[in-house]
Order: C-alpha cells, then structure tokens, then sequence
C-alpha cells in the first residue's frame, strides 16, 4: 500500500520505524545495519523529513539521533497509516476485541524495531482460549498477508524478560485494556 503511494523505500522504512513507536530514536550508522542500505540515501531521506518537520534531532555525543515529531500535524494520520500498512488495525479489530481475557498485547521481532516482515511476532498477556485465538489468527493472516507467530502468557507468569524476543530485542506495547474493563484499541506509544 505505501508503495503506491511512496516510490522510496528507505522513506517507507524510516517512517516504519519512527512511526510505528514514536519513542523510537536511531543514529544513521544504526539505520544502515538495520535496513541494510547506504549512509548517502538513508542521510538524504533523514534530512528530507527532518526538512519537513516530521523528524526531530539531538546530537548525543557525536551521533546525530533522530525521532518522530509527535506534535507535527501529520504525525496521528502517519502513525495510523503505517500501523494499517503493517495490518496491525485488522489483528486489534479481528483478534484483540473478540479475545475475552486478554490484557496485553505486545509486538516483537522485526515490527517491535520498526521493520517491516512478513511476519508479524506478538506476545498475548491474559487467559486465552488457544484454540480459538489460533483460528481467528488464520483469517487475520489472510487479510493481512503476513504470517502470525504468538506467544501466550498467564498475567501471574509473566515478566518483561519473558515478554521481550527470544534475541534480546525488546516487546513494544501494541495494546493494553482499560482499567474499566474495556479494550482501548492501540496502545498510544506517546504516553
């Protein structure tokens, strides 16, 4: 979806990353690593958004470290515009709402550090009825096109160590319920 509208993909990939959890900050050299492309595209896409408002910096030592703007006009309709390219609004409306019990929901693997997969890792907080989770899981796959792995965690069990990908990378909140009782939908990562 964003191709049609974005002919850059390192755009695509800094917006992912920036826009899917706005807390997230990286350096250039980092940036590199993760998307496997070169400083010179990834520098000029880095200084078109931060051109545009759309992108903050601060220099840490001597790295140059970016981070979305979440008070840029456009930041909620890009922030929602990914999430729905990565089919993240089809898992909380087809899965999330229909679980009874559930408390938490987190991302991990790939999506948890901005980068687009083919699969989509989650973590499930709460007293799930696996089976039922799993079918509602396969016709998610099929709208979204992207395989789901899940991880089901009993709230008592749970700790953020086991939460966090098996590779030390860390969960990013995806969705939590109310304390009323009732889901909110997607985590605001802004706080």
């Amino acid at each position: 979806m964003l191709e049609t509208l974005i002919s850059s993909q390192t755009r695509i990939k800094l917006l992912l990353k920036f826009f899917l959890d706005s807390s997230t900050t990286a350096h250039l050299r980092a940036l590199e690593s993760d998307f496997g492309d070169s400083t010179n595209g990834i520098r000029l896409e880095l200084n078109r958004l931060e051109e545009a408002g759309m992108l903050i910096s601060q220099n840490v030592g001597n790295k140059k470290v970016f981070q979305a703007n979440t008070s840029h006009p456009l930041f909620n309709e890009i922030h929602n515009l990914v999430r729905k390219h990565m089919g993240l609004d089809h898992i909380v409306e087809e899965v999330v709402q229909r679980l009874g019990n559930l408390e938490r929901v987190y991302l991990t693997g790939a999506f948890a550090k901005g980068l687009d997969s083919h699969i989509v890792e989650m973590v499930f907080l709460g007293d799930i009825d696996e089976p039922f989770l799993v079918r509602l899981l396969e016709k998610t796959e099929l709208l979204i096109n992207r395989k789901i792995h899940f991880r089901i965690f009993k709230p008592a069990d749970a700790s953020s160590a086991m939460i966090s990908d098996q590779r030390g990378e860390s969960a990013f909140l995806l969705w939590e319920k109310e304390a009323g009782g009732a889901g909110d939908g997607f985590f605001d990562a802004r706080g």
